[in-house]
């Protein structure tokens, strides 16, 4: 039996080759084979860590959104104020690089299936909770500082989270009108001129 930090390695291995399988081919095509070998490991060392396809696919859902969180965490801790942490926050998702491009592909697949797995609705809504609840938490923070315009904090937040998936959703379907560079510049214009306190003449 392998050692617990040996365990612990393998298994988080064999997490991020499923985030890869699932941004590539997607949910309903993964096979185990398939994540045995982008994990460079045995089908047989799959099952040793997970006894079924949903068992794998929802813990890999699970450990990414934690990877998410972490990625960003040195934003949320900077010093900057709320309203440039939420542009950092922001930009962060727009898919500039390939493991951006990578989360919206896993993202968006979680989404399809939470149509029909209840389990996978409730990552969902974990996730957006939590995000919906860091941006309203920056807004609240902007307008106690004068920084962002007054209203309903979680409304506010809402439209922009709903703002960024949308566009993000073109990007990623390759849209000709919506591109990477387009999206950042909406979000940016969205932040400066909708959201922020206009500066005086």
């Amino acid at each position: 039996m392998p050692r617990p930090h040996v365990e612990e390695e393998r298994r988080e291995q064999i997490l991020q080759a499923t985030w890869r399988v699932i941004s590539t081919i997607g949910f309903r095509a993964l096979r185990m084979s398939d994540v045995a070998v982008q994990a460079g490991v045995s089908t047989g060392m799959i099952h040793y860590y997970f006894d079924t396809k949903r068992q794998l696919v929802r813990a890999a859902f699970e450990r990414y959104f934690t990877h998410m969180i972490e990625r960003r965490q040195w934003i949320t801790e900077s010093d900057a104020n709320p309203l440039e942490l939420l542009k950092l926050l922001v930009t962060s998702y727009v898919p500039h690089d390939e493991e951006t491009l990578q989360g919206w592909r896993v993202w968006s697949e979680l989404w399809v299936e939470g149509l029909q797995e209840p389990d996978l609705r409730q990552i969902n809504e974990e996730f957006y909770g939590q995000w919906r609840r860091t941006v309203a938490g920056l807004i609240r923070d902007g307008q106690d500082a004068g920084l962002v315009r007054e209203g309903n904090a979680v409304v506010l937040a809402n439209i922009l989270v709903g703002m960024v998936d949308g566009l993000a959703i073109q990007t990623l379907l390759g849209s000709s009108s919506m591109t990477v560079d387009r999206m950042q510049a909406t979000c940016d214009t969205y932040l400066d001129e909708m959201l922020a306190v206009p500066r005086p003449l």
